[in-house]
């Protein structure tokens, strides 16, 4: 098609687009493009206007098809059919004809396209664009009442931009010096207001006065320009006022107070906590004297002032770039910021709820404020990873890399395993194999039996070592089968053991000058070079037990565990798993069927749980007390474990007596 001027140009791009958009379909409007006769330029601008005059004319207010216009226009300018800016001007225009509960939905849009607006192609064309448009959005709200959508523009601006972007830096550090505090009136006035407040609040410790009223607000005017901190006059106007005002904080503590008696459960606090705190949101102190007593009442408040006064301090103290060289603070000035630090901090931690945990925050957010102040000294460095180097790029001065593959053959040729690491692969090699590292000495932990005995508790008997002192004994000596002693007590049995030890070491010395006690010192017995040992036990068990030559004193397992878990020890046993039987009954093996059935059979819990080890001790052939102890033990079912061995240990003291 043919076009005289760039008037037929619009009208004709203009019908196309009408007809188009709502398909999003470029392909078909590149056909329109290329159809009509002219220059790029004049039929790129064409397209823009035409644009423009669809939202202007038959647009506003339809926020849907705005979107799917603005969707259309970015296809256009992917394919070059229209400028790169086109997206962001229609946006501009959107928002410039919308009112401000319309521009907030419209701008949920824009916060979901950030990375269309990222793309190579639109970026660098229109980020001053986008720039302007949220300067402008940020012009009409009302930070006091816009808040929430305020914060939506500044985190979308700072997703947008990339962190070396200047344009978002205070890169001199200047100060806002027109956010100016007013307060103060006629000085008999603001009396007669603090004393009929100061009666009306009630508080003890705190005379709240004229004075402390003019020296308590001054402090904001340092707040809003740190630097008249390093004029020697001005300072000394700063730490007697900051000194007046934390000792009125320090004389007025704060009690956390339970303002309402109603239960919440742990979710439902946490989501009254949080509407409370987006409602306690102030724009600006309100410096009206009757407020004085209940600001410094208020938590939120002192902590506002106190986390002021931890922003000043870095300041001051902290090496900014743009600072004048007369700004220097001298040591006593220093020393003083040191000591008040502290003291604010301990203010912080005293301040309900949650003081500790809020100093701590405040703590590190100021660390992290730190090594951004940093960055900027730094002249702003963009981030980027770092370079790796390549085989094309040899350095000089360092050897070069092994490839991987070549590492893993090397170690493999010598036996070894290549873990990637340095030290993981020296760990890894220590040993031939896992289970020669499971054999070697060092991992041996056990102490030898006379060991143990020295560290048994005098104070009090104690069943549980008494308990694991036999296992030790069961472990390392023959003598746990030689046991006989009356006595009723498994001390007095364990002490008999360690003495009858003692004698034969001694007795075996005297015969073998050339033993050393390393010998020895694991406590076990050498059977095949001391032969009349064995012929000491085989006498001893003659003698202890004539009456059983048939060899009857040989307990059998089974018989072993059937006369030690009667029905008085499982009733017993029972009481102490109580309500953690089924996770006992899943541990030792029983389906759910089962435990579904134990549940449904018996009424109590005690009852249940009895059915169930009877059940676990008829049909499982490993069933035994020691191995329920372990269980247990391993479930921390600590009261029962404890039951179980006291259990064990009553039957050996019935077999050694027996």
């Amino acid at each position: 098609m043919g076009t005289k001027n760039y008037l037929d140009m619009r009208k004709y791009f203009l019908d196309q687009i009408q007809s188009q958009y709502t398909s999003n379909n470029v392909d078909n409007f590149k056909a329109s493009f290329e159809s009509c006769k002219g220059s790029d330029i004049d039929k790129k601008t064409a397209v823009d206007q035409s644009f423009r005059d669809i939202l202007l004319d038959e647009l506003v207010g339809d926020i849907q098809k705005i979107e799917t216009l603005i969707n259309f226009s970015v296809e256009c300018g992917r394919k070059n059919y229209a400028t790169a800016t086109i997206p962001v001007v229609l946006l501009g225009d959107a928002f410039d004809i919308m009112t401000l509960d319309q521009c907030e939905e419209m701008f949920s849009y824009v916060e979901k396209n950030v990375s269309v607006w990222k793309e190579e192609c639109f970026f660098s064309a229109c980020k001053n664009n986008l720039l302007r448009m949220c300067n402008d959005l940020l012009r009409r709200l009302s930070r006091s009442q816009n808040t929430v959508f305020c914060g939506r523009i500044l985190l979308f601006l700072a997703k947008f931009f990339p962190f070396s972007e200047r344009s978002g830096l205070n890169i001199v550090s200047e100060f806002n010096l027109e956010n100016v505090t007013e307060f103060g009136a006629e000085s008999t006035e603001i009396g007669d207001q603090l004393s009929e407040a100061d009666e009306k609040s009630g508080k003890a410790g705190v005379k709240i006065d004229y004075n402390l009223y003019c020296k308590f607000w001054a402090l904001q005017d340092f707040f809003r320009n740190p630097n008249q901190c390093y004029d020697r006059l001005r300072w000394k106007t700063f730490e007697t006022h900051s000194m007046h005002v934390l000792s009125a904080f320090s004389s007025c503590k704060l009690e956390e107070t339970n303002t309402s008696k109603r239960k919440h459960s742990d979710d439902e606090e946490m989501c009254v906590d949080s509407i409370e705190s987006v409602q306690q949101f102030f724009a600006k102190f309100l410096t009206n004297p009757k407020l004085l007593a209940l600001q410094l009442s208020d938590s939120n408040f002192r902590r506002s002032v106190l986390v002021q006064f931890l922003i000043l301090f870095q300041y001051l103290t902290s090496t900014v770039k743009f600072k004048q060289d007369s700004y220097v603070l001298t040591a006593q000035q220093n020393e003083w910021i040191k000591e008040t630090d502290a003291q604010i901090y301990k203010l912080l931690n005293e301040t309900p709820p949650n003081g500790k945990k809020f100093s701590e925050t405040v703590r590190h957010m100021l660390m992290r404020e730190e090594i951004w102040s940093s960055w900027k000294n730094e002249g702003c460095k963009e981030f980027k990873k770092p370079e790796q180097a390549t085989d094309t790029k040899p350095q000089t001065g360092k050897k070069p890399r092994k490839l991987l593959g070549d590492l893993i053959r090397d170690y493999t040729n010598s036996g070894k395993v290549y873990m990637g690491n340095a030290e993981l692969t020296r760990l890894w090699n220590l040993c031939p194999d896992n289970l020669s590292a499971c054999k070697g000495s060092e991992r041996d932990f056990l102490p030898t039996f006379e060991e143990f005995l020295e560290q048994k508790p005098k104070d009090k008997p104690d069943s549980s070592f008494d308990w694991r002192a036999l296992r030790l004994l069961a472990r390392q000596s023959p003598h746990f089968f030689t046991l006989n002693n009356q006595s009723a007590k498994v001390s007095d049995c364990l002490e008999t053991v360690s003495k009858r030890i003692k004698k034969e070491k001694e007795e075996r010395q005297t015969a073998n000058p050339g033993t050393t006690t390393e010998d020895t010192q694991n406590g076990e017995t050498n059977l095949t070079d001391n032969d009349h040992l064995a012929e000491e036990m085989e006498a001893e068990l003659i003698k202890d037990d004539g009456d059983s030559q048939d060899g009857s004193n040989n307990v059998d397992q089974h018989e072993h565990k059937a006369a030690v878990v009667t029905p008085e020890i499982l009733k017993q046993l029972s009481e102490k798993i109580g309500d953690e039987w089924k996770r006992l009954a899943a541990k030792l093996g029983l389906a759910n069927d089962e435990i579904q059935f134990i549940e449904t059979e018996n009424p109590g819990i005690v009852d249940q749980c009895k059915h169930m080890l009877t059940v676990w001790f008829d049909d499982d052939e490993d069933a035994s007390l020691d191995n329920l102890a372990y269980i247990l033990e391993g479930l921390e079912m600590n009261a029962a474990s404890e039951c179980a061995k006291n259990f064990i240990g009553q039957e050996k003291v019935e077999e050694i007596s027996d």
